[in-house]
């Protein structure tokens, strides 16, 4: 499946509307995002199953402030709705590989019992 631009108009559609989704918060002026670009394009390619979206903070400024961006790259990794992951900085492939593995092998009724109750303990 190809890259998909996300913008503030697209985002939720695409985070509600797909099981798995990747997003790559980058800027055309950022050399490690340049260099991570083939990399993400490439691991696309792999797996037909995730949404795997860029999001350019330059021109979603509001979007990139809503999710807190501090630096780029950021990967976020979205499975049923739920944000696993929120990590600044380029992955090589095979670190790539190894998140999308772990995300897959994720009991999500378990998660969300976790989630559940950590809600519960803070109040």
């Amino acid at each position: 499946m190809p890259v998909v631009n996300v913008t503030a108009e697209n985002i939720e559609s695409i985070i509600t509307g797909n099981d798995k989704v990747i997003l790559d918060f980058w800027a055309p002026w950022c050399g490690p995002c340049q260099s991570f670009a083939p990399i993400f394009e490439e691991v696309s390619e792999a797996h037909p199953d995730i949404v795997f979206g860029k999001i350019n903070t330059e021109e979603e400024q509001a979007l990139a402030g809503h999710f807190q961006i501090r630096s780029i790259p950021t990967l976020m990794v979205f499975r049923e709705q739920v944000m696993l992951m929120n990590q600044a900085g380029a992955l090589p492939k095979q670190a790539l590989e190894q998140v999308i593995a772990k995300v897959n092998e994720l009991d999500m009724d378990e998660v969300r019992r976790q989630i559940a109750e950590a809600d519960d303990q803070q109040g």
